[in-house]
């Protein structure tokens, strides 16, 4: 959600920050604002703006211009979007200068205890409260002045709730402070020179090397270096790890948006994520991963999925994938409701977490309610290094790259063939033959082929997307594995055409569902033929007969639907179970021209944020 830069090294901070801000401008925000230690002058320049980060620019004096700073882009949660409640928040001196990520749950306590020993707020926000407390510590405290390092200590023991923080001082224009208690941090290590940041997105192109903080660690940052300690002051040594994403797979290449570039790369992201785990021949799954897990794996007889938004969308796509071949009993959970539901666990429980950024929240606790349980926890996610990669027992990196548009497009693919390589690994374990192993294994590796020849036909689905822009209303209808697909499809046209959209299995239509039908309704049904497909054709018979419209994905050579549909697109046949990764990319596609049509911001949709770190 809100964005966190810092920088200190050799060149101007401004540079950096607002680069990196504006890398960041896809996490989702409303406001802005940077704080520079100014040369020669020990004072902090601080300036905020509403809006986009270009506004903030167009704010810049020159005093902007010395080599110690921090930024952020906010994103609401106290306080409505204003320059005063945008950060970075200041003492009442001005001399301490914070950004801060998460919630303060005990700031009301805190503010009620600052302002009867003086100190003047002025903001909404829970995040002030940092910057006085700061203040007052770093006051006479018990007849003498403390480090600001001591004071930076002293004050986090007093919160209670998340942060990750960056705090600055004119008075100690020699070092950079963050720490982070379940939301992210990673600091960039480059040459006489040092990155702070919320997200790697915002360094790549800038460093090769980083590091992530862990829960309850401190960060003590100088010019040439950098300290990590834990608050009980015990030394860290941390491991550094390689930025593989470059900056070209930051920028947008020639599209006009990130998303649909993020669209088109998926034939090669999702072949990426075979690389090296596809054992063709032998018709089975190499998941270099899961290794340490594998004796345990091998004894479980239950697996709980838990993820939210699109990723919970390929959960339910794995659901059925893991019962079907691998024979494992499996239940998808959203993860914001799973620790509220006491779940039955035990050491045969694996609980799988899918998460595009590693740091979504709400995942996160599901993960961490697992373990005290005692059940095997496991983690499906793109970000090397994230929070979840680092907490869970085992897991699988997706190497999607960096997804920059906050409507997730190839990272659920790639979730998608992960998941598959999932269930072909547990199945050859357990039941699953050679010959049917090879049969999915060879599938597997054409469907990049198949993507390729979906994304030929763009153009069509755009003539048809500006055919139906103006509906005011979308049923998106599947069964089986493609029930998700119709889920995953309207959330795509919600999130970022800002069009009414409901996602339903084909068989509920009866159940209530189709009195919304009529002409203002459009329906989109995916019926491919697989196991399901004369009950998708008994649907589209029923929407017809009330006078709806169908547009409908359809396999190629199917000419008994294109009698029916209002409108078809067509896509290769495959294996059913692979059949839901082919059929998004058409939905996919069809959301994204219809924003284009409507005129909205397609790659920073308004209220959304790519990585939700708040419950």
């Amino acid at each position: 959600m809100c964005g966190i830069v810092g920088y200190f090294g050799k060149r101007p901070a401004r540079d950096f920050l607002l680069e990196g801000l504006k890398r960041l401008e896809y996490r989702g925000y409303d406001s802005a604002g940077m704080a520079v230690l100014q040369n020669h002058k020990s004072k902090l320049a601080v300036t905020k703006s509403v809006g986009k980060v270009v506004n903030l620019e167009n704010k810049l004096k020159q005093n902007f211009n010395g080599f110690l700073g921090i930024a952020h882009t906010r994103w609401a949660t106290h306080g409505k979007p204003s320059e005063k409640n945008a950060h970075p928040h200041t003492d009442c001196g001005g001399n301490v200068a914070v950004v801060h990520n998460g919630i303060i749950e005990n700031y009301r306590e805190l503010k009620e205890m600052l302002k009867k020993r003086g100190h003047k707020f002025r903001s909404e926000t829970d995040t002030e409260v940092i910057a006085h407390l700061l203040e007052e510590e770093m006051s006479v405290s018990g007849g003498k002045n403390i480090s600001f390092e001591e004071a930076f200590v002293k004050t986090l023991k007093q919160l209670n709730g998340t942060y990750g923080v960056v705090a600055i001082s004119s008075k100690n224009p020699d070092m950079m402070l963050a720490a982070r208690l379940s939301s992210p941090l990673v600091l960039g290590i480059g040459l006489g020179e040092i990155f702070v940041a919320s997200d790697v997105s915002a360094m790549v192109g800038d460093v090769k090397r980083v590091v992530y903080l862990d829960d309850k660690e401190i960060a003590i940052i100088k010019k040439d270096g950098y300290v990590v300690k834990t608050l009980s002051n015990r030394k860290q040594e941390k491991e550094e790890h390689t930025l593989e994403w470059d900056k070209a797979a930051a920028e947008r290449g020639g599209y006009p948006h990130f998303m649909l570039k993020e669209i088109f790369e998926q034939p090669k992201s999702f072949a990426d994520a075979l690389r090296g785990r596809l054992l063709i021949k032998e018709g089975r799954a190499r998941l270099g991963g899961l290794q340490a897990v594998e004796k345990r794996l091998r004894n479980i007889n239950r697996i709980i999925i838990v993820s939210c938004g699109t990723s919970y969308h390929s959960g339910l796509v794995g659901e059925y994938m893991l019962e079907e071949y691998a024979g494992i009993p499996t239940e998808v959970e959203m993860a914001s409701e799973f620790r509220y539901r006491k779940p039955l666990l035990d050491k045969k429980t694996a609980v799988l977490a899918i998460s595009q950024s590693g740091e979504t929240a709400d995942t996160l606790a599901a993960i961490r309610e697992a373990k005290e349980k005692g059940a095997l926890t496991l983690g499906i996610v793109n970000v090397v290094g994230s929070t979840i990669a680092r907490e869970t027992d085992a897991g699988v990196y997706c190497h999607a790259g960096p997804e920059i548009a906050v409507a997730s497009t190839k990272a659920f693919t790639s979730q998608l063939a992960i998941l598959a390589l999932l269930a072909l690994y547990l199945g050859r374990q357990r039941e699953l033959s050679f010959v049917m192993g090879e049969r999915i294994a060879r599938e597997l590796n054409r469907i990049p082929e198949y993507m390729e020849k979906i994304l030929a036909r763009a153009k069509d689905i755009k003539k048809l997307a500006k055919k139906y822009a103006k509906q005011k209303h979308y049923m998106y209808l599947g069964r089986k594995y493609n029930f998700p697909n119709a889920l995953e499809g309207a959330l795509k046209i919600k999130e970022i055409a800002y069009v009414p959209a409901q996602g339903y299995p084909t068989g509920e239509m009866k159940h209530g569902p189709i009195a919304l039908i009529d002409q203002s309704v459009m329906s989109v049904i995916i019926a491919l033929k697989d196991s399901v497909y004369e009950k998708n054709l008994s649907g589209i018979e029923e929407i017809l007969a009330r006078g709806g419209k169908v547009l409908a994905v359809a396999t190629e050579g199917d000419s008994v639907i294109a009698k029916k549909a209002t409108d078809i697109i067509f896509i290769p046949k495959t294996l059913e179970m692979l059949s839901s990764l082919l059929a998004i990319i058409p939905l996919q596609l069809f959301a994204y021209f219809v924003a284009v049509e409507r005129g909205c911001d397609i790659d920073k949709p308004k209220n959304l944020a790519k990585s939700v770190t708040v419950e």
